[in-house]
This record gives C-alpha cells, sequence and structure tokens, in this order.
C-alpha cells in the first residue's frame, strides 16, 4: 500500500484537515439513521495546490463507523486510484471521482441507503415538489438516475447527467439510492439528512390523500428567498 508521504508537502495540512472533516461527516450517517452497518460514505474534494491536482478523501471500504477515525481515511486521485491508505477505497469510489472530475463546483458528495429515499429510488419514481422545504433547499422535484451497478463509474456518469443541469442537489439513483453533492462536504450531508426527511414526509402524505402542488412560480420563489437571504451571511 502506498506511504504516508505521496502527497505533497504544500497540500499535507488541507487533507489532514480533510481527513478531520470527513470522518466527523461520518459519524453523522448513522446518526441521523440514514445507514446501516458499513453502508454509505462521504467524500470531499481536496484541490490542488500549484501543479498538483485535486485529490478527494474517503472512508475505507467494509468498515465499522465506530472505527472511522481520520488515520482511517483514505486518500485518492480523482481517477479513484488510491494514493495514500493501508486500506482499500469505499467501492464507491469511482462514482465520486467521477463526480468531481465533471463538476468542478462540486467539493463534497454522500451515499446513503437511508429508508425512505431508497424506497423512491426501488420504485423509479422523482419525489414531487409539494413542500416549501422541498422548494427552498432543492428549488423543486428530487430526480431519478439511471439504473447502474458498483464496478465502474457508470454511476457516477448517471449522477452527473441528472444533475448537471438541475437546480436539485439529490438524485435517486434507481435501484439503488440517494447521492447527494454540495460546495462542502458538510452541505453534501445536509442535503442527505433534508432529503431523508421529504422522502418520508411526502410517502407519508401519500398515504393520507394526493399531496398538492405547488405552483413553479412559488417554488421559484422559496428558493431564490432561501438560496440568497435565508441564514447568516
Amino acid at each position: 500500500m502506498p506511504e504516508i508521504g505521496q502527497i505533497p508537502d504544500a497540500m499535507r495540512d488541507a487533507v489532514d484537515a480533510a481527513k478531520r472533516r470527513v470522518a466527523e461527516l461520518h459519524a453523522e450517517l448513522p446518526r441521523w439513521g440514514l445507514v446501516a452497518w458499513t453502508a454509505g460514505n462521504v467524500s470531499e474534494r481536496v484541490s490542488g495546490e500549484g501543479e498538483h491536482p485535486d485529490v478527494l478523501v474517503i472512508k475505507p471500504s467494509g468498515v465499522s463507523y465506530d472505527d472511522l477515525d481520520p488515520d482511517a481515511m483514505v486518500v485518492c486521485d480523482l481517477n479513484g486510484e488510491l494514493i495514500e491508505g493501508g486500506r482499500s477505497p469505499s467501492s464507491d469510489t469511482a462514482a465520486h471521482a467521477y463526480v468531481y472530475r465533471h463538476m468542478p463546483d462540486v467539493h463534497g458528495v454522500v451515499h446513503t441507503h437511508s429508508t425512505y429515499a431508497t424506497a423512491w429510488a426501488a420504485r423509479g419514481e422523482e419525489i414531487p415538489c409539494v413542500l416549501t422545504m422541498m422548494g427552498d433547499e432543492f428549488g423543486g422535484p428530487i430526480p431519478v438516475g439511471p439504473f447502474a451497478v458498483i464496478g465502474d463509474d457508470s454511476i457516477g456518469q448517471g449522477i452527473v447527467e441528472t444533475l448537471r443541469d438541475h437546480r436539485s442537489t439529490a438524485v435517486l439513483m434507481q435501484n439503488h439510492g440517494p447521492f447527494t453533492i454540495g460546495a462542502t462536504g458538510r452541505a453534501a450531508v445536509k442535503t442527505a439528512v433534508l432529503l431523508e426527511e421529504v422522502a418520508k414526509t411526502v410517502h407519508v402524505t401519500r398515504q393520507l390523500g394526493e399531496p398538492i402542488p405547488i405552483p413553479q412560480e412559488k417554488i421559484d420563489s422559496l428558493y431564490r428567498r432561501y438560496q440568497t437571504v435565508y441564514g447568516q451571511r
């Protein structure tokens, strides 16, 4: 396995900081009930310095969440090849790497198998925008991505094809589960948490009757306000 030291000195501090953040962010997935056993993953892009290319930090494959400290994290290039770490990277690394190669503004990617969002994915059905919370956060419905299997970057291709021209920062990969993206790893985790919340709420609503759609102009207004005014600036 590659030894520590292959990361350029100019990037060492940034990579180590990303390892700490990504380890902490992985703890959020079981805390919010988004994963079971060792499923799911969080990654974060670390921008290159000078002539050095970007890299990504992600968890190793099949390791318990209780064992995911900063030293357990692995570092890969944006082709998904291991650069640093003593374990094999997550089986979803190729998908994360593809997203980073093709969506330069994305610096965080999360994959979970959260129950309600995955149930929508299993039906291959988008989640309709019937909640103001969805208008705020996602700017419309949660789209469905194509069926793809782990093993190459097919999942990443489906994520990029679905989200590249879409407001949503979440996609339901058919028969698989949700992926979320963000400007940071933390933003992508927040999206994963909110995605499961709206997936559950809309599912429960449908048990009671047909939800009331929100007009597109209202969705546009909600999204614009939330993205430019809400919170601390």
